[in-house]
């Protein structure tokens, strides 16, 4: 039998170990070299690694752990082999822990620990920092600085010093600095002798900023800003040369370290490879209390962070220091669940601060699973809300890969430790929702929150122009596809060859919500939405249209799909965009009351005129304002500068107000005078049905050449020819040039509506109900986006340039009727495409919308076949 001890003694900076080894008829003692440690900071233990070499052994660490206490690597000789042992110290009691053995247990190993008592003296407090500083490197003898062989970079650079108590401001002071392969000291000259003032380990986790010109512009001098896990050196200097030849040469010394592992790393690692024996696992969270639940406060994140990583800012108005230190505040939202009544909001900021910091979701994920493993009340309220909230980060994130195994493990223990108990139905509803998380925009809305609280799905409301609006069940992975598929299913839409989709509805506007697109996500906008927005205004809501129009003459009258038609007809009516006379809208609106009060009678209800009549049309007969000229003398501009200043600005509100009101008042006029002539047209349908009224209805807006074709309000900025030898001409900025005989000429961008429809794209001039020019999908030989507001579209020998905030909308929708057509490939959208589209046999999908060209991110459309 083998036995080992292990004797540890432990100053401020410095460890030794003596081991004495006990074989069979002989006794063996061999001493480990003594090498320095960081002493641990008194009341903030925190992370830290030293080598502790022995004789006959490979370097291995020696760390602080999170709360406290020090694991170390023990070595146990047994023969001619050797195995490893993970040893456990608390803080500053002297403590005897039982380590496990790698080989076949042939003996208990035990070690013991001792550590002076705590001073409480000041002088000691105050050389923390340069104990703590001079701990990681070896001391240099007397020789000349200059003559140092390890220097790297070296030379003079001032770096910033804050002055006492009669100079409070941050003043530059020159020092002599050498860069080496481990750190970057200062002394306080070149000379012989000269004090070295500081040092900075550089490991693998510290960073080095680039000069900032904006710093050179303010103080003349080019900043390198090196960060270390303590102290942050900012050096200046007057050269740029120098400043990045300093900045490459730190980064190069950084880049050389290899990477740092934390205690946790090295434990899951420990984990995964023990995992088939129970004993060792159970052991390894027995002696590693890292591991394990704890209600103290974390001074240092459980996974490794670049020090100073002052590029992970989030965008907005939201502020973050570093991720350290963000890492650490986080632990603490984390013990704050425990006694909170409501613990939604708080949760929905952890997950909104992962978001916007992508690089803290594996830490959250670290720092749960230790939380919940262990508690003191496993089941308990505060148990509860670690795995909730851990829930919600599995519906919301995907940890990386070795956390994510890490994770399954936890999950597996937990629910092999507590069977059928709420643990473990977490554990299985968590297990679920990773399978299918693939990343959201959003964090879950408050409402999504409390669902996933209780393990249950929400009750999401669709609304349907002409038909009750309908509730489908959605989980946080549900998205806009499967839902409008549930929806023409459960609504007999199956058969027809019209395309649908969901749409975003809000008073500013309305949008198709892309196929791929979480529901989740819209709900939580629609909820943010809602604090912005005023009282007043119509609630967000989701609603099911028609998406694209391939065939609308042989609609049934008597189907719900004629009912769909004939709201989203009205719509284009009530949004101006049914260009036809004052006469025509006024029947539009009487039949539009046939349909819904049927005959007229004194007690119908009576919609707003703006639910039945376009309101641009009531406000284009009011007189424009009148502007006076602008006045040319200067002195005339000043008086009236100084006029409208005093007691002249209080007249002229009052005129404006006065101006206002009278202007409402007229609007109030026209508005009595159009529903007077819309009420008589509505008692010569005496005797009409609904559906006759709606048939008669979607009749006459379907005289309008453009009905079934979707506008959008776009800006013609550019006319480029595309001839044989055209390719390098300029661009114009022109109108519309003559693509064809009857296009009209002019000159200056128009603002016009493009009409993407299923046979042809058209130009219409705002109002007018003939197109300036029409162009069959045969004519068109590429299109796409040049940028996020530029939409191009090549007809034959023209490149036409377009600028618009739905670049993505028009996109997938020309993409969705050529591919919908089945009768040709969609043109290719690039820059330089000019052949015509090729024939393609193959048709698109039953019930899926048509690929996402490459000009685009994300897909922003969600339509498909019935």
């Amino acid at each position: 039998m083998g036995l080992c001890a292990v004797s540890v003694l432990l100053s401020t900076d410095l460890v030794q170990f003596c081991t004495v080894f006990s074989l069979p008829g002989q006794l063996r003692t061999r001493s480990q070299h003594a090498r320095r440690l960081p002493p641990r900071p008194w009341g903030a233990p925190a992370a830290a690694l030293a080598p502790a070499t022995a004789v006959g052994a490979p370097e291995l660490p020696a760390l602080w752990q999170q709360d406290g206490s020090l694991s170390f690597w023990a070595w146990h000789w047994a023969g001619e082999e050797a195995s490893s042992h993970w040893g456990d110290v608390r803080g500053c009691q002297v403590v005897t822990v039982g380590l496990r053995h790698l080989l076949p247990p042939q003996g208990s190993l035990e070690v013991s620990l001792s550590q002076p008592t705590r001073s409480s003296s000041g002088s000691e407090r105050s050389l923390l920092v340069a104990e703590e500083m001079r701990s990681l490197i070896v001391e240099k003898g007397p020789g000349p600085v200059e003559d140092d062989p390890d220097a790297l970079v070296k030379g003079w650079l001032q770096r910033e010093v804050r002055g006492g108590v009669k100079t409070p401001w941050i003043r530059p002071r020159k020092y002599w600095f050498v860069l080496t392969p481990d750190s970057l000291d200062y002394y306080s000259s070149n000379e012989k002798g000269a004090r070295r003032l500081g040092s900075l380990v550089l490991t693998s986790l510290c960073s080095v900023l680039w000069p900032d010109k904006q710093t050179y512009k303010e103080t003349g001098y080019w900043s390198v800003t090196v960060f270390g896990r303590k102290h942050c050196y900012r050096l200046y200097t007057e050269h740029l040369n120098e400043a990045v030849h300093w900045v490459c040469a730190v980064q190069k010394v950084i880049d050389s370290k290899a990477p740092v592992q934390t205690p946790t790393q090295l434990l899951m690692r420990d984990i995964e490879e023990n995992c088939g024996s129970p004993e060792v696992l159970e052991q390894i969270y027995r002696c590693n209390p890292i591991l394990r639940y704890t209600s103290s406060p974390l001074y240092a994140p459980l996974l490794p962070f670049p020090y100073g990583s002052l590029d992970q800012r989030a965008p907005g108005p939201r502020s973050y220091t570093t991720l350290r230190d963000e890492a650490v505040k986080l632990f603490n939202s984390l013990q704050q669940l425990e006694a909170e009544r409501d613990p939604v909001p708080l949760m929905q900021g952890v997950l909104q601060t992962c978001l916007d910091l992508p690089p803290l979701v594996d830490e959250i994920y670290c720092q749960l699973v230790k939380q919940t493993t262990e508690p003191p009340a496993p089941g308990g309220q505060g148990d509860l809300h670690y795995w909730q909230l851990l829930t919600c980060m599995s519906c919301t994130f995907l940890p990386s890969p070795p956390i994510l195994r890490f994770l399954h493990f936890h999950l597996d223990r937990t629910e092999s430790r507590f069977p059928a108990s709420e643990m473990a139905k977490y554990a299985c509803f968590i297990r679920e929702a990773l399978g299918k998380t693939k990343g959201r925009e959003c964090v879950p809305s408050l409402e999504e929150i409390l669902v996933l609280m209780r393990r249950q799905e929400m009750i999401c409301t669709v609304h349907c122009p002409g038909a009750p609006a309908c509730s489908v069940a959605i989980s946080s992975h549900t998205t806009a596809e499967e839902v409008a598929r549930e929806l023409v299913s459960r609504l007999g839409l199956s058969q027809s060859p019209n395309l649908f989709a969901l749409y975003e509805q809000s008073r500013r506007r309305e949008q198709p919500v892309g196929s791929a697109t979480l529901l989740a996500d819209v709900l939580t906008k629609f909820e943010n939405l809602a604090g912005e927005e005023r009282e007043q205004d119509p609630p967000c809501r989701l609603c099911f249209k028609h998406y694209g129009f391939l065939d609308t003459d042989n609609v049934p009258r008597d189907s719900l799909e004629f009912a769909l038609l004939f709201e989203q007809a009205h719509e284009m009516v009530l949004r101006g965009y049914v260009p036809t006379s004052e006469e025509t809208l006024q029947t539009l609106a009487a039949l539009r009351l046939q349909s819904l009060n049927s005959d007229f009678s004194t007690h119908a209800p009576f919609p707003r005129l703006e639910e039945l009549f376009p309101p641009h049309v009531l406000h284009a007969r009011l007189p424009a304002p009148r502007r006076r000229p602008p006045t040319k003398c200067r002195g005339a501009r000043l008086r009236a500068g100084l006029l409208a200043g005093g007691l002249w600005g209080q007249a002229l509100a009052k005129q404006r107000a006065e101006r206002d009101q009278r202007l409402r008042g007229r609007l109030r006029e026209e508005g009595a005078s159009t529903m007077a002539a819309i009420v008589e047209k509505w008692k010569l349908l005496q005797g009409m049905g609904r559906p006759e009224a709606m048939a008669a209805y979607v009749a006459l807006v379907r005289e309008w050449p453009g009905f079934g074709s979707t506008l959008f309000d776009v800006d013609l900025r550019a006319v480029r020819p595309r001839g044989h030898g055209g390719g390098g001409q300029p661009w114009r900025r022109a109108a519309l040039m003559p693509l064809s005989p009857q296009s009209p000429v002019g000159a200056g961008a128009q603002r016009l509506w493009l009409g993407i429809g299923a046979k042809a794209v058209s130009l219409y001039k705002p109002g007018e109900p003939e197109p300036l020019d029409s162009f069959c999908y045969g004519r068109i030989s590429s299109f796409g986006a040049s940028d996020s507001s530029t939409f191009r579209l090549s007809v034959e020998d023209r490149d036409l340039l377009f600028e618009t905030s739905q670049v993505d909308e028009i996109a997938q929708l020309l993409n969705t009727y050529l591919t919908s057509a089945g009768a040709q490939q969609p043109p290719q959208p690039q820059e330089s495409a000019t052949s015509p589209p090729a024939s393609d046999p193959t048709a698109l999908p039953q019930g899926l919308c048509p690929a996402d060209g490459p000009w685009q991110h994300r897909p922003p459309v969600g339509s498909f076949h019935s």
